[in-house]
């Protein structure tokens, strides 16, 4: 069947695909004409600190990739071994939490734990023999980064563990093979497939972090590239360093995305488990114990931040907070813009999923165009190049024709927006794909297309979907801090940019309560995607 290559599915993919390009080319443009205007000093950043930085980078995401899954593999196994066990849908539900929570109240509910004034800090005093310092620094990024790659990770492993065949664990429980034997013929054959790709996924998660480094450094010894690009320009106006260490963490980030892609990892970071098999694996009591110890501490571990952050939230003066000025308006604020960027996201999306299906029902049984391939791909081209640098570009390109703090909503809006559509895509593409592959013959035949089709056909398909894609993509925006910290100010505040200037200024209580406020709004959003993206229509 050939479709008209005018067809307007198609042009709405290129100029989704113009969006981004602008987007990412107008940063591209602004370091390149910087570096053209001072060459000399974009060279001469190349010195000692930058590769320090990017020593670090690379060491911290290193560390935290091994910390991160080494444990995920016996977690992940302890929930495989036990199935059934009251409380293990309510373990991995839990275990989502961190993939929706934004990152810099999880920073505030770790130092809630284990900061200066933290709910250990004695306990954690007296076992050094002295005053508790806190755990900023190298320590403090990597107890952040576990916490939100752990769960991320187990819940991988577990559902490459989950793909084992049935028949394997019946034969195994037939043969009497123990738990050791199971490990090492069953369990680690499928988690040693998927363990590279979700290994580089929890690295490049780690690569970019931008938050956490930026609440938990500390200072210079614990600094990454992207935090360095943030103090580059907000802090010392150095447009020469800042070009110079973006163009270092762009080369850096691509070629880890290159890896990823070679290793087939899951770069979206989303796992959703099936329902449980029964395995047929009768564990022994040695064994039942030490898989019970496994998951409690990572429960321990994981839930612990949680309840600091709504144990510290419900400590603050609430009712003061919710009537100051400031903070509803960083509310609001922040639910405009993530509204107007969760509905630029699925629009974009759309477009390309809608433009790649109609370019693949176009070329019949003939090879893939370039346009074709870059509306497939073109979600993915926004992991090269992460929210700061893109924010760096801009605010390098325009400082001196605009007032860059101006930009701010229009920047947090478009960044936003793109960095969610990798999710927005895998939310929408399966239901659209699954319905045009039944009603594009009969719509070609009735002459049914355009806005007809999207609102006759397309639309009662895709509307579950499309509310799973816009609710996550604000949940995403809602939580963000990297463009905001760049573009923020007094004029234009969200909750995250308010939170991290009342911890600036050393306002731990209405920090504590910020964050609850902007937990509580993010997981109740990622709750309804999820919701969403679970049920069908009846």
């Amino acid at each position: 069947m050939q479709l008209s290559r005018r067809d307007p599915r198609i042009a709405a993919g290129i100029l989704a695909l113009a969006a981004i390009g602008i987007l990412i080319g107008g940063a591209f443009l602004g370091l390149g004409v910087e570096a053209w205007r001072n060459p000399e000093g974009a060279y001469a950043a190349f010195d000692s600190y930058l590769f320090r930085v990017a020593r670090f980078t690379l060491w911290q995401a290193l560390l935290s990739t091994l910390l991160s899954v080494a444990p995920a593999i016996l977690v992940a196994r302890a929930l495989s071994r036990h199935p059934e066990f009251p409380g293990r849908q309510l373990i991995l539900r839990l275990f989502a939490v961190p993939l929706a929570l934004p990152a810099i109240v999880a920073a505030l509910g770790i130092l809630s734990l284990y900061g200066r004034a933290g709910y250990f800090a004695g306990a954690l005093g007296g076992l050094s023999g002295g005053s508790w310092p806190g755990i900023y620094g190298l320590s403090g990024i990597l107890v952040a980064h576990v916490f939100f790659n752990l769960p991320l990770a187990t819940r991988l492993l577990l559902e490459a563990l989950q793909t084992v065949p049935g028949d394997q664990w019946r034969l195994a429980s037939q043969l009497g093979m123990g738990a050791r034997a199971s490990f090492r013929l069953i369990e680690w054959p499928a988690m040693r497939a998927a363990l590279p790709g979700i290994a580089g996924l929890v690295f490049m998660l780690c690569v970019t972090s931008f938050t956490i480094v930026l609440t938990l450094g500390g200072g210079p010894a614990a600094t990454t590239l992207e935090v360095a690009i943030y103090q580059a320009l907000r802090f010392d106006f150095d447009p020469a360093r800042a070009v110079s260490l973006t163009l270092l963490q762009i080369a850096l980030t691509a070629v880890v995305v290159l890896a990823l892609m070679r290793l087939g990892a899951n770069t979206a970071g989303e796992a959703n488990l099936s329902v449980t098999r029964r395995s047929f694996i009768s564990a022994r009591p040695v064994e039942k114990s030490f898989n019970a110890a496994i998951i409690l501490i990572a429960l321990a571990f994981v839930g612990g931040p949680m309840i600091a952050t709504v144990a510290s939230g419900l400590e603050a003066d609430l009712a003061r907070l919710a009537g100051e000025a400031s903070v509803r308006r960083a509310t609001f604020t922040s639910i405009v813009l993530a509204s107007l960027s969760a509905t630029l996201a699925c629009a974009l999306s759309l477009s390309l999923v809608m433009a790649r299906r109609a370019l693949a029902v176009s070329r019949g049984a003939g090879e893939a165009s370039l346009l074709e391939r870059f509306t497939d791909t073109g979600a993915g081209f926004v992991l090269v190049v992460p929210p700061v640098v893109v924010g760096a570009g801009w605010f390098v390109l325009v400082r001196q024709s605009i007032d860059v703090f101006a930009l701010a909503p229009f920047m947090v809006i478009a960044v936003n927006a793109v960095m969610a559509m990798p999710f927005a895509v895998r939310a929408i593409r399966p239901a659209h794909d699954a319905a045009a592959e039944r009603h594009e013959r009969i719509c070609a035949q009735l002459g049914i297309g355009g806005w007809n089709r999207l609102r006759l056909i397309d639309w009662p398909v895709l509307r579950r979907p499309l509310a799973t894609a816009f609710a996550f993509a604000m949940a995403l925006s809602l939580g963000d801090l990297g463009v905001i910290a760049l573009f923020g100010s007094d004029a234009v505040q969200t909750l995250p940019y308010l939170l991290l200037s009342r911890m600036g200024s050393y306002r731990t209580a209405d920090a504590a309560g910020l964050a609850l406020l902007l937990g509580l709004l993010c997981l109740a959003l990622t709750m309804i995607a999820d919701r969403l993206g679970k049920e069908r229509p009846r």
